[in-house]
């Protein structure tokens, strides 16, 4: 049987800025590395012994 999932811990003082500031300089992701992961996935989804949707 699984263990119940904890709750997330709440972020105070220095933690809590640096969190808030690390998600508003949030950047994009470059069209050269997005290509590269869906190639990366492609192949991994390819060889998967598990049937995927």
């Amino acid at each position: 049987m699984a263990r119940p999932i904890k709750e997330t811990p709440v972020l105070y003082g220095k933690d809590a800025r640096q969190f808030e500031q690390q998600m508003k300089e949030c950047k994009p992701l470059s069209c050269e590395r997005k290509a590269e992961m869906e190639k990366n996935y492609a192949t991994f989804k390819k060889i998967a012994q598990f049937p995927l949707p």
